[in-house]
């Protein structure tokens, strides 16, 4: 059994987690820095880095007492060395670097991206569904600061395992999905994060009240993304409806009671608009995830990332899915967002090659792609 310490730190979370053979989590802590970041409506880079820096300490050493090891009962380190926010990143690789230099244990860079994937194969692993995963698969990984679909191929290593080859299939042109709702939930006055909250007001709402046009994006780039048009429209129905003075109400009311339900403070026409913008981003990440996954043959598709967590990506992913007979997958919400168990797990492979970093030399890429 190989037993891998994960650290993870590319946004605002401090994570850390121990996971056995890419199967069993021994512990997954995870420490957010939601309330930090509120009253900016998002994520502040310089404060992030020192938040990491002041939780990472406490944060390893309880993800040990949960898994009921010492720093040297684990066969290896793995850490997120990118992408992401570059100070970020920088306090888990300077940290991992050090604990694997100091223990003797090899150190394994995993990319952001590729644990976000296999937090679907671990989470497959949880519900002893792995077995049910088919190669090649699509895997769209969809957060707020990433919108991508990549091809996922599996070999076998020599001695056991697997090795897993990714081709990027296309990308978010210009936000990310989970950026276009961060922004769509600040204009209106909702707070941060928006995935959440746009995701329960929605349900309160007539999807088909508000027509949003979707992307034309290029033939030659049929799986590529774009948001920033429709959160756009999403601007201007706000001024062309009028609605400019509940925001500025409901702001008020907020300051006032921050703890004031938001279902009370939005009028019918603000949740219609929240629902129809919902409706649109979700339909155009399903149609272009499910039909990169027709044009490539792909047995099985995956949707991970922040999200992914969203009820209804989950039950139009679901829908459309079946009426194709293609499988799809997701990790559990706590899987979904940024978290340090999916980096131990997307590392196993790479232990198994015996695929090491040089402590000395890994360094944090802000940019780190993945696949070719």
């Amino acid at each position: 059994m190989a037993r891998i310490l994960g650290i993870e730190s590319s946004c605002d979370e401090t994570a850390a987690a121990v996971v056995a053979d890419a199967r069993q989590i021994l512990s997954n802590v995870i420490s957010s820095q939601i309330d930090l970041h509120a009253k900016y409506g998002g994520v502040v880079p310089e404060l992030a880095a020192r938040a990491h820096l002041e939780r990472i300490v406490p944060v390893v050493r309880e993800a040990f007492a949960q898994a009921g090891l010492s720093y040297g009962d684990v066969d290896a380190v793995a850490v997120t060395q990118g992408p992401g926010l570059i100070g970020s990143l920088l306090v888990g690789v300077a940290y991992a670097k050090a604990m694997a230099w100091s223990l003797g244990k090899p150190l394994i860079g995993v990319n952001h991206l590729e644990g976000h994937i296999h937090a679907v194969l671990l989470q497959a692993e949880q519900n002893a569904e792995a077995d049910q995963i088919e190669f090649p698969l699509v895997a769209l990984v969809v957060s707020g600061g990433h919108t991508a679909l990549y091809l996922v191929q599996r070999a076998p290593l020599a001695a056991k395992g697997f090795r897993y080859h990714y081709r990027l299939l296309g990308q978010t042109l210009d936000d990310a999905a989970g950026e276009a709702f961060d922004k769509v939930a600040r204009h209106l006055g909702l707070g941060y994060p928006g995935g959440p909250v746009i995701d329960r007001l929605a349900t309160r709402g007539n999807p088909d009240a508000f027509l949003f046009t979707r992307p034309r994006l290029r033939r030659a780039r049929p799986y590529d993304f774009s948001f920033s048009g429709i959160k756009t429209a999403v601007v201007r129905r706000v001024e062309k409806n009028g609605l400019r003075g509940e925001i500025e109400q409901r702001l008020a009311r907020r300051r006032a009671d921050p703890q004031a339900p938001l279902e009370q403070l939005c009028t019918p026409q603000t949740l219609d608009l929240l629902a129809s913008f919902q409706k649109c981003v979700v339909e155009d990440l399903a149609e272009r995830t499910l039909n990169a996954a027709d044009d490539h043959d792909a047995r099985t598709v995956f949707a991970s990332g922040g999200v992914a967590a969203n009820s209804r990506l989950r039950t139009i992913f679901a829908q459309e899915s079946a009426a194709r007979g293609l499988p799809v997958f997701f990790p559990s919400v706590q899987l979904s967002t940024d978290n340090a168990a999916m980096i131990a797990a997307a590392a196993f492979p790479r232990f198994l090659a015996r695929d090491f970093a040089d402590p000395l030399a890994l360094n944090a890429s802000a940019s780190l792609p993945l696949g070719r």
